[in-house]
């Protein structure tokens, strides 16, 4: 059995749950408050972050690694082109989402509204969520802009891209902090990753301290 140690609200780990979800490889996952850095998780992984996967005798880190590994070994269904120019765009795509958007979004709106909390850290940062705010506009027009060209973002087929942009948007989502009327295009785009079965794991999380927004598991929003 593969385990993943995960925090819900942990776009990386989302990124592999999805990615194993759609490729249907069983997985038992393990809430890890890896902020805490007990000598167990350190020792799993001297970054000190998640996800951090246990595959037989192997122990994975880095969520573009794992993902890229099962493309690799479980091919069906490809989350990656054929083309080296369409692996490019979808890898280009997953490092926007990953460092760009996590930087000037998630971390500053999913990290000072939730992390702060349950790290016992402070009251957010009114700087910081302004911050993440005004970014998630410009990320969410350049969307816009990708998928009036494609059918996904990466091209005509779902990828890798788009799971790497679900997870950041669903953790946003679960706190509310995405406006969904900005584009039509981008709500039919999540409207429709989310009703993928891989996603029902993904709308199932439950964070203490912070319950689901009404709309976040409707697949109709």
């Amino acid at each position: 059995m593969n385990r993943l140690y995960h925090y819900p609200l942990s776009p990386f780990s989302r990124k592999v749950r999805l990615t194993l979800a759609e490729k249907k490889v069983e997985v038992e996952l393990v809430e890890e408050r890896y902020w805490d850095q007990s000598p167990e998780f350190m020792r799993r992984n001297p970054a000190g972050k998640v996800p951090v996967l246990r595959h037989g005798n192997q122990t994975m880190s880095e969520s573009q690694a794992i993902c890229e590994f099962f493309e690799e070994t479980v091919p069906t269904p490809p989350l990656m082109p054929r083309d080296a120019e369409g692996r490019y765009e979808v890898r280009r795509l997953c490092a926007w989402f990953d460092d760009k958007f996590n930087a000037e979004v998630t971390s500053k709106l999913v990290g000072e509204r939730v992390f702060r909390k349950v790290m016992g850290t402070g009251y957010p940062d009114s700087a910081n969520v302004k911050s993440g705010a005004k970014a998630i506009k410009f990320h969410l027009d350049y969307m816009h802009w990708l998928l009036e060209k494609r059918r996904w973002l990466a091209g005509d087929s779902m990828t890798l891209a788009d799971f790497a942009a679900a997870a950041h948007l669903s953790c946003l989502d679960y706190i509310s902090d995405v406006d969904w009327n900005r584009s039509e295009v981008v709500k039919d785009w999540y409207a429709k990753i989310k009703s993928r079965p891989a996603f029902r794991g993904i709308l199932a999380d439950q964070i203490p301290g912070f319950p689901q927004p009404a709309h976040y598991a409707d697949l109709d929003f």
